[in-house]
């Protein structure tokens, strides 16, 4: 029944008894969930839920023992608050980790300032993201003295830039609203874990950096996000090691999306673009503090190295394993030429290095970028699993080429980072296990065995909303595929009147739909504002859709999650294809590969599990709210053709289901009399 807590799920297929004993703080958290509790007048909206009200008991019942609890609340469960509540009240030093920087913002801004308020808790609460999203001080200097800028646009956001920072108290340039996120002069004042001269610098006592990290230590409360904790593991650089010994409570929100990002951070990745900035900053600063050298001619050759090496393969993103570069490929010589004149440049910088700090600087970063390209090599060592423990890729575009070595599994390292002094783990999404089945997630985060509990969403989906599966279409990998998808769509498109998400899971069906609808709706006279990702920010075009109320947005990835459009504005969402990874994924085949050697399906352990919780997040963008009515129109026809479809809808929400057009029109428009067929 919707709204009351499931029977608990365990996590591994082992059995595991995750049944949680009731907690000393269940009497507590129903008055404050109840009505007539603190919560409701200070959210105008509040309404007790069972779900959230279980969810948090259960959550103050792992905090209460130092335990892991992994919880998949169904969407307008009310997760934020459930999690919320019993850490400020018990959790002791807390580190919230989240999705995103927007999330990080929501919760810091508005969801952790209303609950404090409404429970009258003193906890101090501090937000802290990565260094790339402070200004530098010494660097927006640097920038302002040697005038290097490249358009007209970096001027005035230059302008902009030196009147915020005087009067900034945290340098957050999310707070400048007049510099969009993606101006190139960003990279220009703030600095890199290579360009931040530490405690060395004039302005360390100002430095925006080191204020939040201050903050975060005195803080009950700090709220991160998942890339700053997991590249403070890996590099100790972000002011989240400083803060774990002392951390009672960790929890992870969006939880399902920590596997990618763990990888990417606990793997070693070097990119010839890192060389071409050095070189700019070893010019700039040579010629400022030592004019011995000719360091024009010293960076030169080893920008035209790295260069060469990028030249090794065509233009267009190329991702490659090690095996799969061809032996005689010219990838190999212009590596170790690349690596010869960095020596050659760190022999100068040595000799160079104690005529200024900022020298003595680049000396390091020389040094490290080298000791990158170095270890990017199997491991002689290695025999047998251990050898497989990691892959070795190249990833090629326009202008750089990616050095990575990604580990296989993540399991290992992040049970040695849960390993020390015992706290609680909380990891939380709507999307964490497949059919109430956790394992695929637990297996990948090292968690087996440990409890796991779900709460289904409160909305009644069986009459909110419809899953449509079209008749009639080709296979996905078929020439024309993506205009028959547009063909079937815009009769549904027309009945909902726009209000439409067209979600694919390539740039190259974005733009082909997109380019579609451009000529369908002009020759059909439909009056629906079209939005296309790329062609604007993604917080811009949200914006603009919801106010438009009946406009088309077409996008991929980046709107599959972390979107909430409540409302008429947004009725139907559309899917081209089932989201499996695409399989020359170097990472995924050697994943495969040695599954496939311990006697498991890659597919059907591996690839299918992360598709279906890529669809659920996809899915979960329709119904947001109790009022909200809608039409999710999959256009894979293998979810009815293969043997593997029955899992994947299974998974989704209990919408009425159909494969008939003329049904999915009524649910729009329920008094216009259909025609005869």
């Amino acid at each position: 029944m919707p709204g009351v807590a499931e029977s608990v799920v365990p996590s591994s297929s082992d059995g595991a008894d995750a049944t949680a004993p009731a907690g000393k703080y269940d009497e507590e958290i129903d008055r404050l969930f109840g009505v007539g509790g603190p919560l409701a007048p200070a959210v105008g909206t509040f309404k007790p839920r069972q779900a959230q009200t279980e969810m948090a008991k259960a959550i103050a019942a792992a905090i209460d023992g130092q335990q892991v609890l992994m919880a998949e609340a169904g969407t307008g469960t009310g997760k934020t608050f459930a999690y919320l509540v019993p850490a400020l009240l018990w959790g002791g030093k807390t580190i919230v980790s989240t999705g995103t920087k927007n999330l990080q913002d929501q919760l810091f801004l508005r969801d952790i300032p209303t609950i404090r308020k409404a429970l009258r808790a003193p906890v101090s609460v501090a937000l802290l993201k990565g260094r790339s999203n402070y200004l530098c001080h010494f660097h927006l200097e640097r920038t302002l003295q040697n005038g290097r800028l490249t358009s007209r646009d970096d001027v005035g956001h230059l302008r902009e830039i030196s009147r915020f920072i005087k009067m900034s108290n945290s340098g957050d340039k999310a707070e400048l609203a007049k510099v969009p996120e993606n101006a190139s002069v960003w990279n220009l004042v703030t600095s890199t874990r290579d360009t931040c001269m530490g405690a060395e610098c004039q302005y360390y006592q100002d430095c925006f950096v080191m204020k939040a990290r201050r903050e975060a230590q005195q803080a009950d409360v700090v709220v991160v996000n998942h890339h700053l904790f997991f590249a403070d593991v890996a590099l100790k650089d972000t002011g989240v090691a400083e803060l774990l010994p002392s951390a009672n409570t960790i929890i992870f929100d969006e939880a399902h999306q920590l596997p990618d990002t763990a990888t990417l951070f606990f793997g070693q990745s070097v990119s010839t673009s890192q060389v071409l900035e050095l070189c700019r900053d070893v010019l700039a600063e040579g010629l400022a503090h030592a004019r011995g050298p000719d360091w024009a001619k010293v960076v030169t050759v080893v920008e035209k190295a790295a260069r060469d090496l990028r030249l090794t393969f065509p233009e267009g993103s190329t991702r490659l394993s090690l095996p799969q570069v061809l032996p005689t490929s010219a990838f190999f010589p212009a590596l170790v030429s690349l690596k010869e004149e960095l020596d050659g440049l760190i022999d100068v910088l040595e000799e160079q290095a104690q005529r200024a700090e900022t020298l003595e600087a680049c000396r390091v970063r020389a040094v490290e970028l080298k000791a990158a390209y170095d270890a990017w090599k199997a491991d002689p060592k290695a025999k047998g699993p251990e050898a497989e423990q990691a892959v070795l890729w190249v990833e090629a575009f326009n202008s750089s080429l990616q050095l990575h070595k990604t580990p296989l599994s993540i399991a290992p390292i992040f049970q040695n980072q849960r390993e020390g002094n015992p706290r609680s783990w909380i990891f939380t999404s709507a999307t964490l296990a497949v059919k109430n089945d956790f394992k695929h997630f637990s297996d990948q985060m090292g968690l087996t065995g440990e409890p796991a509990r779900t709460w289904p969403s409160p909305f009644n989906y069986g009459e909110q909303g419809v899953l449509y599966v079209p008749t009639g279409l080709p296979e996905p990998n078929s020439m024309g595929y993506t205009d028959a998808v547009v063909d079937h769509a815009l009769p549904v498109i027309e009945a909902a009147g726009g209000r439409t998400f067209f979600l694919c899971t390539t740039i190259r069906a974005v733009n082909r739909v997109a380019e579609r609808l451009r000529t369908e709706f002009a020759d059909r006279g439909l009056d629906f504002p079209l939005f296309v990702q790329g062609e604007r920010g993604r917080t811009e075009l949200l914006d603009s859709f919801r106010n438009a109320g009946n406009a088309v947005l077409v996008g991929s990835q980046s709107f599959w999650e972390g979107v909430d459009v409540r409302g008429e504005a947004l009725s139907l969402v559309i899917i081209d294809k089932l989201p499996f990874a695409p399989p020359d994924d170097p990472v995924l085949a050697a994943r495969i590969e040695v599954m496939e050697k311990q006697g498991l399906n890659g597919f059907m352990h591996h690839q299918l599990p992360e598709a279906i919780i890529t669809l659920k997040q996809g899915a979960g963008r329709l119904i947001r709210d109790v009022d909200d009515r809608g039409v999710l129109m999959i256009c894979d026809p293998r979810l009815i053709s293969k043997p593997y479809g029955r899992r994947i809808w299974q998974s989704l929400p209990p919408f009425k289901r159909t494969r008939v057009q003329e049904d999915v029109i009524k649910f729009f428009k329920p008094d216009v009399e259909q025609a005869p067929s």
